[in-house]
């Protein structure tokens, strides 16, 4: 019971801390960042930063509110040009039936380990618990450490694998002169990953050592 208490709960770290900074990225303080990094691309067809700071929160919201597609497709520029084309919303629409199981399972995944952080107080095992919180840190690191080598490698190829894995044949491809890709350049995609990436890192890392110390 020992071995398998043990890494049970280190194999749901790295979901868990992977879990928390992608919803940290769906929060409007991530966009009033990202916006102003020094850098960061203008937009060939004219959205200023402000514009940015505009539209792109109705996206974000889109993700994790209970709104059906009509909440960006009624969405009209100044001169009453829909915002987003029909190849936008329907991608947009994929995507929020993704986020919504990765969330699901991502608030799935914390229920477990605070079931099993209960269970191991109940049963007088917390040091398995923490020295599973401890492996999981370590777990986190690895796999992380593995995306940003792929990222600093060659982002666009691990983004466009990352697409067909979970979008059906080229729905996620779009002009550049289409609303999605002057919000979200590859470069917010890049530090997406970045910050995610760096996020996971930093709390594997405290996890790992923090808690292997306390053994």
């Amino acid at each position: 019971m020992k071995i398998w208490f043990g890494w049970l709960t280190a194999l749901l770290v790295p979901f868990a801390l992977l879990g928390l900074g992608l919803r940290l990225l769906m929060t409007p303080a991530f966009l009033q960042i990202e916006y102003r990094l020094p850098g960061f691309p203008e937009d060939a067809y004219g959205f200023t930063q402000q514009d940015r700071l505009r539209w792109a929160p109705y996206a974000l919201n889109y993700l994790t509110n209970d709104a059906d597609l009509s909440y960006l497709g009624n969405l009209t520029f100044d001169d009453g040009q829909p915002l987003f084309n029909e190849r936008e919303l329907r991608h947009m629409q994929d995507v929020k039936q993704l986020t919504r199981v990765v969330l699901r399972f991502w608030l799935l995944d914390l229920s477990l380990l605070a079931l099993l952080g209960l269970g191991a107080w109940l049963i007088d095992r917390l040091p398995d618990y923490r020295l599973g919180l401890s492996r999981g840190g370590w777990l986190t690191v690895g796999l992380v450490a593995i995306v940003l080598v792929l990222v600093a490698v060659n982002f666009e190829q691990l983004f466009t694998q990352f697409h067909r894995l979970f979008f059906e044949g080229d729905t996620w491809l779009f002009y550049f002169s289409d609303t999605l890709i002057r919000l979200f350049p590859m470069r917010f995609w890049q530090d997406c990953f970045i910050f995610t990436g760096a996020f996971s890192l930093l709390s594997g890392l405290g996890l790992g050592l923090g808690l292997g110390l306390k053994r």
